[in-house]
């Protein structure tokens, strides 16, 4: 097992738009994917594939939720904050039978899954109105990795606001990993993290403009909808924690108190084997599976949120503006909290999880370089390589079934999380200086004054998807590239 303290590694954290809107195959609910009871801090639906297929309904559509013990009206998923999670198995199909009842356009984004970027799968050129509705369906490969994923709108423009709503649901694909037998037997619990900002009515608030600059923070801060749920860890054995940020700005560096994380997974994927650090920082969009050792006294202990700085909109630059609804700079929040419970038999970690190989070398290399500017029509905008983003524009273009190098540069004076669509990537070096640790991933967080590059294979779909800021205000205000994948 490999050890790294928290300076040496933290989790780093157009094609189809004429696909067929369907209402006329709307199936009949007693033939889908059935709802499964959850634990406590998993009172969400779970819906799991059966016979090969998952398939289920699901409704976009404004609720009125218990938030924080307050009723407020929110943005939801089949009226649940966070969504059902979705759960599959390599070489699944699925047909999600989607319904917008919004009072926006909106669409769905399979983030990190590897399947089609065309048609009805993974297309965020999709423009699904209100009232509208649309089977989406695609089939995942055999050898799909088995991991955490999510699903979220992705209609350019309302991303941010969507998700800062409450869209926001876990795609679990179950796998090899999952049969580990020290894995398997361990208790595992699903953590969405999100943030809200209701007004006194219970209403979602408009965010200000230097809300939107920074990227938006809710003051209220809920662990699958909660506030400071219980988690129960036997004494003696394993906890496994799968998190997933699904706030659309806040960084969330945590910490649990007096325990150390076993970390097993990146953004979905699996690490060779567990490496054992004291806190994880999780960007926008980011997931982790860890490991937590039920070694202590008995007694409760606190998953803490740290403090974080990810930068400043300072007077042209100057570092001297905050968003003062930016709450967590200063002292650690409390986000949940461990409680041992009844002893088992004592439990070891993992010792090997998965094989990695290197990419091959690459003899394509781009340069990205992301910072703010100026926009005649917009004011403030976010640029890559000097461009807010255009949906008109073709940016990259890349051929299918080849290797890249991208080189992405932040010189800008905010952190910002770099994903790409549709495809993992290596990270490769940070500032010069080589990636000491082979991971896959997709998302990477790019901070102020670094330049990290990564390395991509284009495998399997072509079509045309994006690369983006995952601070996701940043995204829809322009840092944002259409990325054609072509045969």
């Amino acid at each position: 097992m490999t050890k790294f303290n928290r300076r040496q590694f933290m989790v780093l954290g157009a094609a189809g738009t004429g696909a067929a809107l369907v209402s006329s195959s709307w199936l009949r609910s007693d033939i889908f994917s059935q709802p499964a009871p959850q634990s406590a801090v998993n009172s969400v639906l779970l819906y799991q594939s059966s016979d090969g297929l998952l398939e289920l309904n699901l409704e976009a559509s404004e609720s009125l939720v218990n938030l924080a013990n307050k009723q407020a009206y929110l943005l939801t998923y089949n009226g649940q904050i966070p969504a059902p999670r979705l759960e599959a198995k390599p070489g699944d199909l699925v047909r999600i039978h989607f319904a917008n009842n919004l009072e926006q356009p909106t669409n769905i984004h399979y983030h990190g899954l590897h399947i089609p970027i065309a048609g009805n799968a993974d297309n965020v050129f999709l423009h699904i109105n209100p009232g509208e509705k649309i089977t989406y369906e695609f089939q995942l490969l055999p050898d799909h990795p088995s991991g955490t994923f999510w699903y979220h709108p992705h209609l350019h423009g309302l991303v941010a606001e969507q998700l800062f709503g409450g869209l926001a649901g876990l795609f679990i694909v179950r796998g090899k990993i999952d049969e580990i037998p020290e894995i398997q037997t361990a208790q595992e619990e699903f953590l969405v993290l999100q943030d809200f900002s209701p007004d006194e009515r219970g209403k979602r608030a408009t965010s200000a403009h230097m809300s939107l600059m920074m990227g938006r923070e809710g003051n209220i801060i809920t662990v699958n909808g909660q506030i400071n749920p219980n988690i129960f860890l036997p004494a003696n054995g394993m906890l496994r924690l799968r998190i997933l940020n699904a706030s659309p700005s806040r960084f969330y560096r945590l910490a649990l108190e007096n325990h150390l994380f076993y970390q097993i997974a990146i953004d979905g994927h699996s690490l060779s084997e567990p490496i054992e650090v004291n806190e994880l920082l999780l960007t926008p969009g980011q997931r982790a599976d860890v490991l937590v050792k039920g070694d202590r006294e008995l007694g409760q202990y606190r998953l803490l949120n740290l403090p974080y700085d990810r930068g400043s909109m300072g007077i042209m630059g100057g570092g001297m503006m905050r968003d003062r609804n930016r709450n967590n700079q200063d002292q650690p929040i409390v986000l949940a909290t461990v409680n041992y419970k009844s002893a088992v038999e004592f439990l070891a970690l993992p010792t090997r999880l998965a094989s990695i190989s290197a990419l091959p070398e690459s003899q394509t290399v781009r340069s990205f370089e992301l910072n703010h500017g100026m926009n005649p029509t917009v004011g403030m905008a976010f640029l890559i390589n000097g461009e807010p983003y255009n949906g008109a524009r073709l940016d990259t273009e890349v051929k299918l079934n080849t290797v890249e190098d991208w080189q992405i540069a932040n010189t800008g004076v905010m952190d910002h999380p770099f994903h790409i669509h549709g495809n993992a990537f290596q990270v490769i070096s940070r500032n010069g200086t080589s990636e000491s640790l082979l991971t896959w991933r997709d998302t990477i967080l790019v901070k102020r004054g670094e330049t990290v590059r990564i390395r991509i294979p284009f495998r399997d779909f072509e079509g045309l998807t994006v690369y983006h800021c995952h601070v996701l205000d940043h995204e829809d205000l322009g840092m944002m590239g259409n990325l054609m994948i072509k045969a």
